[in-house]
């Protein structure tokens, strides 16, 4: 049954797959135009200066970077994020993120004004449905957002995560989840990117673990 996965993908692991199997220079510097493209996104973001000197000099900087760290390994361009599955899934998570980080800061601001309100900080383990290293990067970075939670550890092998909360879940581990990581991983769960990440890093048994944890 845990090669219906595949199937559903719409050729998208293909094309993935062809793209790597480009000639020898094309392949260089299709991956370090992706490279170099994402370090000039975090320039940016960095200066948020809007000069010609510093675009040039960023620009420089992030060609650099992508020739230099081209050779490692395959790279996923900024702009496959434009791929219309990918597309509504990363509108959907930054919607929902945005409210969670909204609604978070406003319990915290309540919290400040009336300290008096009873509060349950503390460790809180919740299981992932998270494989890949790009799929536990996203969900810890975007639930660190939130003021409520901080990830502090993951465990890839029992693939557990551990948070600091401000406020602990009532209930277990399925209920904490529900509460802190599985708003973001709802929309990663069936994601190219990390979809074809597991399938190479875990393989068989791992989908066979997640169907029967569903």
């Amino acid at each position: 049954m845990s090669s219906s996965h595949p199937a559903s993908d719409s050729g998208e692991p293909h094309k993935q797959r062809r793209a790597d199997h480009l000639s020898g220079p094309v392949r260089y510097f299709a991956r370090a135009l992706g490279l170099a493209a994402w370090c000039l996104i975090v320039w940016i973001l960095l200066t948020w200066t809007v000069t010609a000197e510093q675009y040039a000099f960023g620009i420089g900087i992030s060609v650099a970077i992508g020739l230099a760290l081209a050779p490692l390994g395959p790279v996923v361009p900024p702009w496959a994020v434009l791929a219309p599955r990918r597309l509504w899934r990363t509108l959907a998570l930054l919607i929902t993120s945005l409210g969670r980080i909204v609604s978070a800061n406003v319990r915290l601001a309540a919290r400040i004004w009336a300290p008096s309100r009873p509060l349950r900080s503390g460790m809180v383990i919740v299981p992932t449905s998270q494989r890949s290293l790009f799929g536990l990067t996203v969900v810890g970075l975007v639930t660190s957002v939130v003021v409520d939670n901080q990830i502090v550890d993951v465990d890839r092998r029992r693939e557990e995560l551990q948070y600091h909360a401000v406020a602990v879940p009532q209930g277990g581990p399925q209920e904490a989840r529900a509460k802190i990581n599985e708003p973001v991983e709802r929309f990663l769960l069936t994601a190219h990117l990390n979809r074809t990440a597991q399938s190479d890093n875990s393989g068989a048994p791992d989908a066979q673990k997640e169907e029967k944890a569903s």
